[in-house]
């Protein structure tokens, strides 16, 4: 049966069908006669925009703008958590991060964002109670 697969994984661990497909980092032929075009003239286009920007091109403006202030991606959140010390503090924090989606304080997305971090937290917890219990376990032998 593995010999007649179309989809899968692959003997070196990788999926699909076998063609890894072009290196990572290769540029499509089109995108490099495109910046082969444009060699040399970004100066010229960028005056170009700003000019049209100025006039009242909206487009343009904004293409400006965007270049000299990206719109943010992501926003620092203001929301109190009580201090974690151990998976029962990340069990307390969830919950209320829980409550202040449902309350309207984070939205659904901030919350889970929040959430992430609390889980990786007690990830982290757990991974060093566990290290911490095998050190012990190994200074008994």
């Amino acid at each position: 049966m593995s010999g007649n697969r179309k989809y899968g994984r692959n003997t070196d661990g990788t999926f699909g069908k076998g063609n890894a497909g072009r290196p990572r980092g290769t540029l499509n032929k089109r995108t490099l006669v495109v910046a082969a075009l444009l060699e040399g003239e970004a100066d010229k286009l960028t005056r170009k925009a700003i000019e049209m920007a100025l006039d009242g091109d909206t487009v343009a403006l904004r293409l400006c703008l965007e270049r000299i202030h990206p719109p943010r991606k992501d926003a620092p959140v203001s929301f109190d958590l009580l201090p974690m010390n151990g998976a029962e503090g990340a069990v307390q924090a969830l919950g209320s991060l829980l409550a202040g989606a449902v309350n309207g304080d984070l939205t659904p997305l901030e919350a889970s964002a929040l959430a992430n971090l609390v889980e990786g937290y007690r990830k982290t917890l757990e991974t060093m109670e566990l290290e911490e219990r095998i050190s012990a376990l190994e200074q008994r032998r």
